[in-house]
């Protein structure tokens, strides 16, 4: 399985940008599809979840501000009014039963 991540960039505190993943490949053993995020000088954390069936999971400091949604092996995080602490690399990760694959990360800087 591979992972291309797009989106992300420069933002103004209130902003917004939308973040897109896409899996290729053996795409078949993919249930789990999410995004995760790495502040500087932080270990990376989870962000935001999508099972395919079932309720879609968001970090308490994401929820009602990122919108993820996922379309077969595609995933797109919506992110609105954005803040300083959004700023991080965000890894877009796809669970299979034999292991995880991530993508190579992809920079969001949020600015006041």
């Amino acid at each position: 399985v591979q992972l291309k991540e797009s989106g992300g960039g420069l933002a103004q505190a209130g902003g917004s940008l939308k973040l897109s993943c896409a899996a290729s490949g053996d795409t078949s053993c993919i249930h789990n599809m999410g995004w995760y995020r790495r502040a500087p000088g932080q270990a990376r954390v989870f962000v935001a979840k999508h099972p395919g069936l079932g309720n879609i999971l968001y970090l308490t400091a994401v929820k009602g501000r990122f919108t993820l949604t996922r379309d077969d092996n595609t995933i797109e995080l919506q992110m609105n009014a954005l803040k300083e602490e959004d700023t991080a690399v965000y890894y877009c990760r796809a669970e299979c039963d034999e292991g995880d694959y991530w993508g190579q990360g992809i920079q969001v800087t949020v600015s006041s």
